[in-house]
């Protein structure tokens, strides 16, 4: 019997797909003894698959013809390519315009756009990404160019600087995904590593994983959940520091473990994780603000001024009624000062709530459970809902939920809304989509996140129905009575001491000087007496 959960003897989706290599895993299996094909070498030789496959996807944007001045090549994306191959990436036009072409440093160039300001004069942009994806663009375009160069000297193959350095960057972000992947399989503990199956075949990775730098965000978040579990919170911090300066999500998730920590009584461990985070962003930080003020605050100042964006649900409310938001039409450069604020309550608010989930539960939430919520509640409720921002959830959604169809229903309408949202952009006028049809598709990805979130706090309330905690399954599905599991990722809290929310309380009201309430008796007893 093996404590190892067999997804295809456990999950009908899993037992299905099994019959194309000669169905569920047999009686006589020897589990957990592979010398070679271990879980986590085919997780990442599944990862390396789909991420090939996700480079196809891109590929048509890179494709080169003689177009320029006297036939030199240039890329091709005439009619519009970007959005009908559906081949977009952040990546080759931010090269330009960016001036990373001219061999620029990040945060100390500038350039105007067109765009004006309140008072009408030019508005000076710099680099609009944290500082170490900045950083990141920076190497790379240094390892483009220098392989340019070689290429000019007939010593490597050659190409467009641009595709060089799309490529380049290809290959960091695929490794960064595949830290990921180790990292969450990592933190689904011995029990089940085929959980994160879902993230190496994830349809959001096929899509999403060049789109945009979020791979190196979500490297840095799980390794930092990863040292938490190994109960190195001062390394777990510098990880989520880290993460901070590349997208700032990763420090999101300081705030579940804060809760944690305070009802398990382990606040020097998220103390040190906290120090750590603080340390590692300044460090990155501190050098770029003191050198180029400016360009180090243009992420701060975008993020401040940009209206809300045509993935979030404000857009979405917008452009099916008509609304012209809560600051109404914007002047050019305006600040929507009240959608900001609007945004900021909301999830503040739902925080509150999230806190209040994992101080009152019976029993201590899990970290990938609260750490899951936050980020959706962030997500949900910010102007901004880029599509590769999708890319965060997949990792903690998997860990905080295993439910396989579950899961892969909501990743597969995540993805799909790429194909509106191209066929929107390509516009009415040269055969695209209307603008509510992309945003349909938006509300049923917001709708299936929340139920996301509906479903992960049911089972907070429910431990009994988590797949984590619930245990292992024999061969017939049933409970095969090995120990029980806490929480693979929660390193100190994993095991610890359990305050109940009844003390929780009765503490808090202490301390606020308030008299306890007095304890009944149970009806059953005075009516014995």
């Amino acid at each position: 019997m093996s404590v190892r959960d067999l997804p295809s003897r456990t999950d009908t989706l899993t037992a299905g797909l099994s019959t194309l290599v000669g169905g569920p895993v047999g009686a006589h299996a020897d589990i957990g003894r592979q010398r070679f094909f271990t879980p986590l070498r085919v997780l990442l030789a599944l990862s390396v698959a789909v991420l090939a496959l996700s480079w196809l996807g891109k590929a048509p944007c890179i494709q080169q013809y003689p177009g320029g001045p006297d036939g030199a090549q240039t890329l091709d994306w005439r009619g519009s390519r970007q959005y009908v191959a559906m081949c977009y990436s952040d990546t080759i036009p931010l090269y330009g315009i960016e001036k990373l072409a001219q061999g620029e440093f990040p945060y100390k160039s500038s350039w105007t756009d067109g765009s004006v300001g309140p008072d009408g004069q030019p508005v000076i942009r710099h680099m609009e990404y944290p500082v170490l994806s900045g950083l990141y663009q920076y190497a790379s375009m240094r390892i483009a160019k220098a392989w340019h160069a070689g290429a000019e000297a007939g010593m490597l193959p050659g190409a467009l600087e641009v595709v060089i350095y799309f490529n380049v960057v290809a290959a960091g972000l695929a490794l960064a995904w595949l830290i990921t992947v180790w990292a969450s399989a990592s933190l689904t503990g011995r029990r089940r590593p085929w959980d994160a199956a879902l993230i190496a075949l994830s349809p959001l990775v096929l899509v999403h994983a060049f789109t945009n730098f979020d791979a190196l965000a979500t490297a840095f978040a799980m390794g930092g959940l990863l040292a938490w579990a190994r109960r190195r919170p001062v390394l777990a911090g510098v990880l989520l520091g880290l993460g901070a300066a590349a997208k700032m999500y990763p420090a999101l998730l300081l705030g579940p473990l804060l809760v944690l920590c305070f009802r398990s009584g382990r606040m020097r461990a998220w103390w040190k994780a906290a120090a750590g985070a603080a340390v590692a962003w300044a460090a990155v930080n501190l050098p770029i603000a003191v050198l180029y003020p400016d360009g180090w605050a243009e992420f701060f100042q975008l993020n401040r001024s940009r209206p809300m964006d045509p993935d979030s649900i404000y857009n979405v409310i917008a452009s099916f009624t008509g609304w012209t938001g809560f600051d109404g039409p914007l002047a050019p450069g305006e600040t929507p000062s009240t959608l900001n604020m609007v945004t900021m309550g909301l999830f503040a608010a739902a925080c509150v709530g999230i806190a209040a989930i994992g101080l009152t539960a019976r029993r201590r939430p899990r970290v990938a459970q609260l750490c899951f919520l936050v980020v959706a509640a962030f997500l949900l409720t910010n102007k901004v809902w880029s599509p590769q921002y999708s890319l965060w959830l997949v990792p903690l959604a998997v860990l905080a939920l295993p439910h396989r169809r579950i899961l892969l229903a909501w990743m597969t309408v995540d993805a799909l809304v790429w194909v509106p949202r191209m066929m929107f952009y390509l516009g009415v006028s040269n055969k695209g989509l209307p603008e509510q049809w992309f945003t349909a598709t938006v509300l049923v990805r917001d709708i299936a996140v929340v139920g996301l979130c509906a479903l992960v706090i049911r089972q907070i309330y429910r431990p009994g129905e988590d797949l984590v905690r619930a245990g292992p399954l024999d061969r017939a599905g049933r409970a095969c009575g090995a120990p029980p599991v806490d929480d693979p990722a929660g390193g100190v809290l994993d095991g610890a001491p359990d305050a109940p929310r009844r003390t929780l309380i009765r503490g808090a009201v202490a301390r606020s000087g308030a008299p306890p309430r007095p304890r009944r008796r149970p009806v059953a007893r005075l009516a014995r007496r």
